[in-house]
């Protein structure tokens, strides 16, 4: 980053998603790298998803209302979490002015308690928006990260308008979907496109002879196809259950949280699903992967996706065989784009003959200088430049 006095003495106070959440996102990543240049308070944000079952869903939300009177939990020095839900019942009336009013003072309370005095707002998700701007800080970030109203089980409605209204009180505006670049820089002309980084360094270790492979994966009928990620209502089930039962001989191992109905697939033989596995160890499983696959639903939100798991799979240097999406099609010399179940069977089958140690090479060399950390230095670069063109401009400056 260029020299710049513009971030001393700042904190960030930083509005992600749950940090204990079995998935870890771009949300995570991100403010990791961000605390180790500014100190920073990771405010947890529950509530984008509309309720269901109302006495189930305000036992829940009353309960993350107490959690959030306590003192921020330090992760480490200078990195602190706390939790600030909110009612997720909108569109009762009070709800909204009682979630502001409380996050408000919930969000003031935790800064106090750790001593930030001057901060940058920095929102990664849509629905606590309405601090924007209502915090004293010196300049307000929203890095976008996803098509936020297309999520299933969220009030569309109301999340799309939250987030066209954080999108326009924002001082700075990133974007990592490709999809959503021109619509977002409509809104806010302070609009710059920044896509997902990846840990180079910890997925390449499924290159690595030394990398050991967990037991539940050894020894598995090859070849294995993996999958690494939440098995959620936009993972096209279908299609794995039809490429299991079209080649029996081969395995298929999923490793992440089921959060949908996956028992046609268990009732498979040659369908391994693993539950969520510690992160670190994420590449150990893909040792075992002759091949990985990303078999997204083709809608609205895979659309307007920038998906993590794509640079992690070329990390690990093991052939890839996708969907399409825009993203995914920027790398379309390293991975196999299938439109259709048959031509999904074709493209795996292509990818595990034609596979060589120099592929894998390629694979690690074509998202090698995509890291995490050469991305929160290109941003924070921004946001310094921002700074010292906001200070500059001041009154007291002139």
């Amino acid at each position: 980053m260029p020299e710049s006095h513009a971030l001393d003495g700042l904190g960030v106070v930083y509005f992600g998603n749950d940090w204990n959440a079995e998935n870890r996102t771009s949300s995570h990543h991100i403010a990791t790298r961000l605390a180790g240049h500014l100190p920073l308070l990771y405010v947890d944000s529950p509530g984008m998803r509309a309720p269901t079952a109302s006495g189930r869903d305000f036992k829940k939300a009353f309960r993350k209302l107490a959690a959030a009177v306590r003192k921020p939990e330090p992760i480490r020095p200078g990195f602190w979490r706390c939790t600030v839900p909110q009612l997720p019942f909108r569109r009762l009336p009070g709800v909204d002015a009682f979630n502001r009013a409380f996050g408000r003072w919930a969000v003031r309370r935790a800064m106090r308690a750790i001593g930030m005095r001057k901060r940058i707002s920095w929102f990664v998700v849509p629905h606590p928006g309405f601090l924007a701007q209502r915090l004293g800080e010196d300049l307000c970030v929203y890095y976008c990260i996803d098509d936020y109203a297309a999520h299933p089980g969220v009030d569309a409605e109301l999340i799309g308008r939250r987030d066209d209204d954080l999108s326009r009180a924002a001082d700075l505006q990133f974007v990592a979907p490709p999809a959503l670049l021109e619509g977002k820089q409509a809104i806010n002309p302070n609009t710059h496109y920044s896509p997902h980084g990846v840990d180079v360094s910890l997925f390449r270790q499924a290159n690595d002879p030394a990398t050991p492979v967990p037991a539940a994966a050894q020894d598995l009928p090859g070849p294995v196809i993996g999958f690494i990620g939440s098995v959620h209502e936009w993972i096209d089930l279908e299609l794995i259950a039809w490429l299991a039962r079209e080649r029996p001989q081969w395995t298929f191992l999923l490793v992440g949280h089921a959060a949908a109905d996956v028992a046609d697939l268990r009732s498979l033989a040659n369908v391994r699903l693993v539950g969520a596995q510690p992160y670190p160890t994420l590449p150990q499983w893909a040792k075992a992967f002759d091949a990985a696959i990303i078999p997204y639903k083709l809608n609205r939100q895979v659309a307007n996706a920038n998906p993590l798991k794509l640079r992690e799979y070329l990390a690990t240097g093991k052939p890839v065989v996708s969907v399409y999406n825009p993203e995914i099609a920027k790398f379309a010399q390293w991975v196999r784009i299938a439109e259709g179940r048959e031509q999904f069977l074709a493209e795996l089958e292509q990818a595990l003959a034609q596979d060589s140690p120099q592929a894998a090479a390629d694979r690690i060399a074509a998202v090698a200088d995509q890291t995490w950390d050469s991305r929160v230095d290109s941003v924070l670069a921004t946001v310094t430049q921002a700074l010292d063109q906001r200070r500059s401009a001041s009154p007291k400056n002139s």
